[in-house]
């Protein structure tokens, strides 16, 4: 009898696990390679038809080798920013980040959100790319750099940072995300209590972050994204 107590309390224990388990799917971004670093992204926002897109890294040393994400809603179309090149291999279509590029393809979703995912393997070059030989031929490469930064969101307050490309850069343009760094995905009010205003002037973006009562606990982030030309 003490038996068939125990095992229905420990069978118990195990649905009570796989439950709650179940809320966050197992993702895939290191499958195939043998020394793999998994690295997780927060939700970001994307709820609506244009892009949103948000960078993530791998440690020194590391580039990415595998891509996955964890998305709220069906109709989101999450795809990541790739260089040409042959093979299609890490190192050579990857660095060591990744750019996550979502938008939502239907319907309407206030707190539609993407949690994206980088499995990073220990850093090889691709190699040189073999040179076209007419002059007026060149072949893909890497004309401009994200510039991210990330900063932190607090409830109640209004925060201003302000960014530019680096020395003999020219800003192509500029974006902004909104993510979480929690576990589950934001509830519909904590989606909706982060706000953003970016304005661009003499090459200087500067966003405006307000952070509503309904952010706090949510460890809510909005990183700033310059795309930057002529470094290089």
């Amino acid at each position: 009898m003490r038996r068939l107590l125990l095992f229905a309390v420990v069978a118990a224990a195990v649905l009570t696990a796989a439950g709650t388990a179940g809320a966050s799917r197992a993702t895939r971004e290191c499958n195939g390679f043998p020394r793999c670093v998994p690295v997780a992204g927060p939700w970001v926002l994307s709820t609506g038809r244009a892009e949103t897109e948000w960078q993530l890294a791998c440690p020194k040393g590391f580039v990415v080798g595998g891509t996955d994400a964890e998305l709220t809603n069906r109709a989101l179309d999450v795809v990541f920013r790739a260089t040409l090149g042959s093979p299609v291999n890490p190192g050579i279509s990857t660095s060591r980040s990744a750019v996550f590029l979502g938008r939502l393809a239907a319907g309407r979703d206030p707190a539609a959100s993407f949690r994206p995912h980088i499995g990073c393997i220990p850093g090889a070059g691709g190699g040189d790319r073999v040179p076209s030989v007419h002059h007026r031929v060149y072949p893909p490469g890497r004309p401009t750099v994200l510039r991210a930064t990330t900063v932190r969101v607090a409830a109640g307050a209004i925060r201003h940072v302000t960014r530019t490309c680096r020395a003999a850069e020219r800003l192509v343009r500029s974006s902004d995300a909104i993510g979480f760094r929690s576990r589950q995905p934001p509830s519909p009010a904590a989606a909706q209590g982060v706000h953003v205003r970016r304005t661009t002037h003499g090459g200087r973006v500067t966003a405006t972050i307000h952070g509503g009562s309904a952010v706090s606990g949510a460890r809510a982030v909005v990183q700033l994204d310059l795309l930057c030309a002529g470094g290089g």
